[in-house]
């Protein structure tokens, strides 16, 4: 899922869309490495896959997680934050991309540090976002852990995650901690159920 790749996704063909801002986002969240060499929503500050090759706006896509209908408004604020930062620090503005996008790695941090502040009046979405950001990279939550796993995904690859057996199951024939933690009771049924 990580490495460069010749074919551009229409999110980097469109620099001011949604995609590409959370991306941008989810990378400044749980980096990974470029896609290609001028990938601009990837700062490319940590080798491997991260937030974005994990799944990140997928998973933010999905009905189930109730994101998906704010994703714009969200960006836009994001966008916003990021023009008044730039206005802030006197970085020079860049109209090639949406504002967010433009910011240098270490200027995206920055920034997501001042909103997510524990007293910024919007901590619980930008912190909201975030931790999508780390579910996707954590769980693969957008897919079936089966499938994730059997295309390596990159956060369940760098934890180790166990492998099901050939069915697709986990089975655990030791307990998990190589230990019972107590002993079963006498009337436990095969399905592990108290008689």
């Amino acid at each position: 899922m990580t490495g460069e790749t010749t074919v551009q996704p229409a999110a980097q063909q469109d620099p001011h869309g949604t995609t590409i801002t959370l991306e941008a986002y989810a990378d400044t969240i749980v980096p990974g490495e470029k896609r290609w060499p001028d990938d601009r929503a990837i700062a490319g500050i940590a080798e491997g896959g991260g937030a974005v090759a994990a799944g990140a706006v997928p998973l933010l896509e999905m009905p189930e997680g109730g994101m998906a209908p704010m994703l714009d408004d969200v960006v836009a604020a994001l966008n916003a934050h990021a023009e008044r930062y730039i206005k802030d620090n006197g970085i020079e503005p860049d109209d090639t991309a949406a504002p967010f996008v433009t910011l240098s790695s270490e200027h995206r941090i920055a920034l997501v540090t001042e909103i997510c502040d524990p007293d910024h009046p919007e901590k619980q979405l930008w912190i909201g976002l975030a931790l999508y950001c780390y579910m996707a990279f954590d769980t693969g939550g957008h897919m079936h852990t089966v499938d994730a796993i059997a295309q390596g995904h990159p956060g369940l690859t760098k934890m180790d995650f166990l492998k099901p057996d050939t069915d697709g199951l986990w089975r655990f024939p030791d307990s998990s901690y190589r230990r019972p933690l107590a002993r079963l009771h006498p009337n436990t049924t095969a399905n592990g159920s108290p008689a």
